[in-house]
């Protein structure tokens, strides 16, 4: 996996646009979807930060819009993040102070369990496993900071 990065403020660190990829697999059938999309990363009045994700999921070879829109709110910790859906429910805290945070998230009778880590100052992952009765899934999400994709490698910058 290599070293993690250490973020001392999960919301400075996040602010901004990622490119998206996730790939999805229920481990149950072996379906396999993936989504391509990006983040933005939008400051809050009063701070914290809207989280908007949108581009293409596609599932058993039909491809279709997909967007999703969460609120990280400073958390109760410095450099630490309160995540709560769009309508204001809470979802989980984020803590990458070490680079590395799990978190589980009861949803019904799913359990889903989050891993977070940060690669560098530029690249962070997600892993969910959901878990219960009728799902059985693994979700990898890749986040790319935006400009170094219009930037092209930083060995081919002037």
């Amino acid at each position: 996996m290599g070293g993690l990065w250490p973020v001392p403020d999960v919301l400075a660190y996040l602010a901004g646009r990622w490119r998206t990829r996730r790939s999805v697999r229920d481990l149950a059938s072996g379906a396999e979807g993936r989504f391509e999309g990006t983040t933005a990363f939008d400051a809050l009045a009063g701070g914290g930060l809207l989280s908007r994700e949108s581009g293409a999921f596609t599932w058993q070879g039909v491809t279709r819009p997909a967007e999703r829109t969460l609120r990280y709110e400073p958390g109760a910790a410095p450099g630490t993040a309160d995540v709560r859906f769009a309508d204001g429910r809470p979802f989980h805290g984020l803590d990458l102070t070490s680079g590395h945070h799990v978190v589980d998230h009861p949803c019904a009778a799913d359990l889903y369990r989050g891993e977070f880590t940060v690669r560098d100052g530029n690249h962070w992952r997600t892993v969910w496993r959901v878990g219960g009765p009728a799902k059985d899934l693994l979700l990898t999400t890749d986040y790319t900071r935006e400009a170094l994709d219009t930037q092209g490698p930083p060995n081919d910058r002037p």
